[in-house]
């Protein structure tokens, strides 16, 4: 029996599919030498292959793996650029969604291997933000490499950006408990940084948690008040308050004293120590008026 006009369609439909699928099939394998065989052999045939530049790319970055160490930051950004503007799209066009993270990582803890020389540019860290190991060790998925990376730059939790790489680490590796501390020094020390933080780490919890503060902070709706969110959030959930009392208190930002002084009330008011009470309520008052009216009016519901 002759394959009619239709199923030879098929057939010729099939036939890209299994050659596409080869190269796939090798760049999973990380194996460079064959995911090139097949790709040539896909080129060959059907040149026009829509998934042909893409899979171009993750070929290349294959074959042209490096473990030398980077000479200087410019190296490492020229690098860094290349994965994020040309390989992490390319992964994204033709790899299965669940699997490009993990395809990446390797690309990631490559060039946080070859950037591990290489000091924090704090002087100029606008600029270099992503040209150290520890971001790269962060995408990479390896948040204890990155915490080593972090802890080898001097007085780390004075900056943000290793700060903010040292809050996510923690986060990564023993969850939003083990963090509360640094997050609460983020939140003093870069207020900007804090949601944006946030939105990386895609907590839900988390994120209902700012949700909230957004709503109910009586604040000036600028990125400035997310330095009061863990002073606001001892108010919401005073569970919390022995947790953020662990962070370093920075006594040249009112919202951190204010943070620090508001668990020492919630421990005078357990306590019962009402004499001392009147002072340290005075002291918060003249911080932030209105965060004060607001725990007021907890109390006096409490009380009611």
């Amino acid at each position: 029996m002759q394959p009619t006009t239709q199923q030879l369609d098929i057939f010729a439909d099939s036939r890209d599919v299994m050659l596409r699928n080869d190269v796939l099939e090798a760049l999973q394998r990380r194996e460079a030498a064959a995911a090139r065989t097949a790709l040539e052999r896909l080129a060959g045939e059907y040149p026009d292959d829509g998934a042909l530049p893409a899979l171009t790319v993750l070929v290349g970055e294959l074959e042209h793996a490096s473990t030398a160490p980077f000479a200087d930051h410019a190296s490492l950004a020229v690098a860094r650029r290349h994965l994020e503007g040309e390989v992490v799209p390319a992964a994204r066009r033709v790899l299965p969604a669940q699997t490009v993270q993990s395809w990446l990582a390797p690309s990631w803890r490559a060039l946080a291997r070859r950037a591990a020389s290489l000091p924090f540019r704090g002087a100029d860290a606008a600029d270099h933000a992503g040209s150290h190991a520890a971001p790269l060790c962060l995408l990479a998925g390896d948040a204890a490499a990155a915490c080593t990376a972090v802890e080898s730059i001097e007085s780390w939790w004075r900056i943000p950006a290793p700060l903010a790489w040292m809050t996510e680490a923690r986060y990564r590796t023993n969850g939003p408990d083990a963090a509360w501390p640094l997050l609460a020094e983020l939140a003093w020390l870069a207020p900007a940084r804090f949601p944006m933080l946030l939105r990386v780490l895609g907590d839900a919890s988390l994120d209902a948690l700012r949700r909230r503060f957004d709503a109910e902070f009586p604040g000036i709706g600028e990125t400035g008040d997310y330095a009061w969110f863990p002073a606001w959030l001892v108010l919401a959930k005073p569970a919390l308050a022995g947790r953020l009392g662990e962070a370093r208190v920075q006594r040249d930002q009112a919202a951190s004293r204010a943070t620090a002084l508001l668990g020492e009330i919630l421990r005078r008011e357990h306590e019962g120590d009402q004499h001392e009470l009147v002072s340290l309520r005075q002291e918060f008052s003249r911080l932030h008026p209105a965060l004060f009216d607001t725990y007021m009016a907890t109390r006096k519901v409490q009380h009611r």
